[in-house]
Order: C-alpha cells, then sequence, then structure tokens
C-alpha cells in the first residue's frame, strides 16, 4: 500500500481527495499546523518557520502539493500577495529540501498550479500547456511556484503540475458564491459576460490527481474540463438550474474594481483552457460539460 502524503489536506480538495485515495486503497497522511488526532494521521509543519517532521517525509511513498494562501475572497493589498506568494514558493521549497534531504523512497510528486500562468485574459484564443507565460501578478506566482516542484529532477523525483482551473463543489468555494446573488434575485453577468471560465467538477479534479499517481504522468497538465463557458453562459445556466430569472444589466468592471481592487481581474478576466493532453493520457471526465456539473451539484 503506498503512503500518500497530502498538504492542505483539510481544504475543499484535500478533504475530498483524501477520501478517493482511501477508496483507492492508498494509505493517506496530512501535514498541518496544527496536527490532532482525527481520521489521517497528521504530521507537523510550519512553512513560515521553515519547520517539518521529518518522519512525514521519511515514510511517504508519494507527496500531493494542495497548500497555500486563497487567491480569492480577499483584497490583494501588498501583505496578502505576498502571503499568496510565500505560500506557494517556500511550502514547496520545504517540500523539495525535505524530500532531497531525508527521504530515498519517496519516487513521485504531484503539485497544485493554477491556469493563471496563462494571465488574466487571452480572450476566446484556445491555450495549453505549450502556451507562453502570460502577464501579471498570478502568472508569475504560478512560473515560480513550477519552477521549486521542477527542481526535483534534479534528483530523480518524477513530478507532475495540474494546473486547476474553477473549482465546482456543493460543499464551499467559487459555485456556492456564485449561487447566492442568483437566489436573492440579484444574478448578472460579470463585465462583459463574455470572458471564458475554465472549470472542472471537484471530483472530476480528484481523480485527475489519482490518474496521474496510478500512471505517474509527469509534466504539466491543465486540470479543467472539455468545456469552457462564458461567464454569460454560466450565470444564465446556473439561474436555470436555479429557476431564478435573470434580468439585470452586467456588472460593470468598473463597480467590480472598486470593491474587490486588483483581484477583480478574476472576475472580468478569463481563459479559454484546452483538456486534450490529459484525454490523451487515458482520462475520461465524469462532468465534461457544465449541464452534467450543475446537474450533479445543484440540488
Amino acid at each position: 500500500m503506498q503512503r500518500v502524503l497530502i498538504t492542505g489536506g483539510t481544504g475543499l480538495v484535500g478533504q475530498r481527495l483524501s477520501e478517493l485515495l482511501t477508496e483507492n486503497n492508498y494509505e493517506v497522511a496530512h501535514l498541518s499546523r496544527n496536527p490532532t488526532k482525527g481520521k489521517y494521521e497528521t504530521f507537523y509543519w510550519n512553512v513560515k518557520k521553515n519547520e517539518i517532521d521529518k518522519e512525514a517525509i521519511k515514510n511517504s511513498d508519494v507527496v500531493i502539493h494542495l497548500a497555500g494562501a486563497s487567491v480569492v475572497g480577499k483584497r490583494w493589498t501588498k501583505k496578502w500577495k505576498r502571503e499568496i506568494y510565500d505560500s506557494r514558493i517556500n511550502s514547496t521549497r520545504l517540500l523539495v529540501d525535505s524530500i532531497r534531504n531525508h527521504n530515498s523512497r519517496l519516487n513521485y510528486f504531484i503539485s497544485a498550479s493554477a491556469i493563471g500562468f496563462y494571465g488574466w485574459d487571452t480572450g476566446d484564443q484556445p491555450v495549453d500547456e505549450g502556451t507562453e507565460k502570460g502577464e501579471g501578478f498570478l502568472a508569475d506566482v504560478v512560473a515560480d511556484w513550477e519552477n521549486e516542484v521542477s527542481k526535483l529532477d534534479e534528483f530523480g523525483v518524477k513530478n507532475a503540475k495540474a494546473r486547476i482551473g474553477i473549482v465546482l463543489s456543493d460543499n464551499g468555494a467559487a459555485l456556492v458564491e456564485m449561487m447566492r446573488p442568483i437566489k436573492m434575485g440579484f444574478g448578472a453577468a460579470l463585465g462583459s459576460g463574455k470572458q471564458y471560465m475554465s472549470w472542472i467538477h471537484v471530483d472530476d479534479l480528484c481523480q485527475l490527481f489519482i490518474h496521474l499517481l496510478k500512471n505517474e504522468e509527469t509534466g504539466i497538465f491543465n486540470a479543467v474540463a472539455p468545456e469552457p463557458t462564458t461567464n454569460r453562459d454560466f450565470t444564465e445556466q446556473l439561474a436555470k438550474k436555479l429557476k431564478k430569472p435573470l434580468f439585470l444589466p452586467n456588472v460593470p468592471s468598473l463597480a467590480l474594481r472598486l470593491m474587490l481592487g486588483e483581484m477583480q481581474v478574476m472576475l472580468t478576466g478569463g481563459n479559454k483552457v484546452s483538456s486534450k493532453k490529459i484525454e490523451q493520457t487515458g482520462f475520461n471526465f465524469q462532468y465534461p460539460s457544465l449541464h452534467s456539473a450543475l446537474k450533479n451539484l445543484v440540488k
């Protein structure tokens, strides 16, 4: 039985991934700043103090790295942008250094990454893993984040990076936030409404991680569903599923900028991201269309 060590194991994706890994006969352990007894064995780490329990690394065959400060739900002040950057780069550096120094048995590492690598807004032009890095804060973060993971190549640890899109779940995050104004009768498309949203159902994302692990795929893979959609279409489909009308005009980009600051680019920009590379490895999506995802998640 392979032992999989997860960072960010108590988060939305980490919780579901832990469940599915256990169902697939993997032994699961977590890293946490506050280890407590629970369903999964949990080891101590503290990225800000550059500390980690060596036993966690010594006894693991695989690491899945999901931890990182949220890029949504909080204004991007200078301090918070530093937190977003450091939480990803420093945590990855701590893991890589620990693996180098304390584990000769670990043979595979999967890191979360983000489609923010492609920049704020690439319009209706499809992008794939070969597309060059875009402009902007998040693109810079992702590039440095992935470079830290690539250091594993220096001592022979296979690794994969999953550039994740908008994760849809009925247990919080983006979908719940989008549903709230629609349920109250204030739903509306954002900005032009033409910006693309590349999304993925949380179960498909977790199964994608497991697929990478079972096949030890290496390199960069977009973790998005095969059918990206525009913000306007997403909003309309969600309103239809909730049986609520949409009658308000689009929320202007300027208003979003005033409310959210720099973070508004994540709502008014977008990317039409291709999933072909992961599909070519034999991965099949359970929820390839927005209709199928919403049918499962919105009751």
